[in-house]
């Protein structure tokens, strides 16, 4: 268990190295937005196994949140190849 808590935030912590002082800006301001928009891509980063997500328009808890328009095409490229190359959790 804790070796799996780590390991999620170690993967957060790879995930959010990617982005540039501007794009951290971003999903900083991102954060004060009460929920998304209906449709709009995001990763949870608390739940990074989920993949990339479409809201719904339901709330969302957006301090855990990295919504694809906060960051550059670049990226967004990046973090995905990063997630498709992150070893899938054990199931046991």
């Amino acid at each position: 268990m804790i070796h799996d808590k780590r390991s999620q935030y170690v993967s957060r912590d790879s995930i959010l190295g990617l982005l540039s002082d501007e794009e951290v800006a971003r999903v900083s301001t991102a954060e004060t937005a009460a929920s998304l928009a209906k449709g709009d891509e995001y990763l949870d980063l608390t739940n990074l196994d989920r993949g990339v997500q479409r809201a719904n328009g339901a709330a969302t808890t957006m301090g855990t949140v990295l919504p694809r328009r906060a960051v550059d095409l670049a990226t967004w490229g990046k973090i995905l190849t990063r997630l498709e190359a992150k070893p899938q959790a054990s199931t046991k």
